[in-house]
């Protein structure tokens, strides 16, 4: 972990603003998974995010306009956010996810095989469109028009909007996460005296 996290005790008052507003939206969006350590230090994309106040502020409200969408079903969201984290091989995004998508009722065996890399063979039509586009705006380039087209199809403009915004800021939390060699809460070290 390059940046280590900072205490709620220790945070300037732009950073304590932030922090609000980080604890709040993470109780009430993101649940089952490890947040912060127990002297309430945040976690994940979170502590880089306060260490830049300015940037952490416009992801977080990017986050909630993305979170907001509604078109595509909640189940291709998580496939869509799988296949990201798997990806960037990011170990705290899989690890909240992993979470998030079994709270959503994902199964389990599609959960593995997507965190692995793999494409599970028993998604729905709608999940596979998902996936494959979604791994297709990872692995860089256009995204090939039978694949846009087999998104659009049943999500309409959007659909495939939100699907694309989902991925880029995904794509852009990994990328945190991995720039600042972010762990899952147990490779974390709590503060030493």
């Amino acid at each position: 972990m390059r940046l280590p996290p900072i205490p709620p005790s220790d945070l300037d008052a732009e950073q304590r603003d932030l922090f609000d507003t980080f604890t709040a939206g993470i109780a009430k969006q993101f649940r089952g998974f490890q947040t912060a350590r127990e002297d309430g230090a945040l976690l994940g994309p979170f502590n880089p995010w306060l260490h830049k106040p300015r940037i952490g502020r416009a992801v977080w409200e990017l986050t909630e306009a993305v979170s907001a969408c509604d078109t595509l079903p909640e189940n291709a969201r998580q496939v869509a956010i799988l296949a990201t984290g798997a990806r960037y091989k990011a170990a705290y995004e899989l690890y909240a996810h992993v979470q998030v998508a079994r709270d959503k009722g994902l199964a389990e065996d599609k959960i593995a095989t997507i965190a692995a890399g793999q494409r599970p063979a028993d998604l729905s039509p709608d999940e596979a469109a998902v996936y494959d586009a979604a791994t297709a705006l990872n692995a860089g380039g256009v995204l090939p028009r039978p694949v846009y087209d087999r998104v659009h199809g049943p999500f309409r403009p959007r659909g495939i909007a939100e699907l694309i915004h989902l991925v880029g800021l995904y794509a852009m939390v990994c990328t945190t996460l991995n720039g600042f060699d972010v762990p899952v809460p147990e490779q974390q070290v709590d503060p030493t005296p």
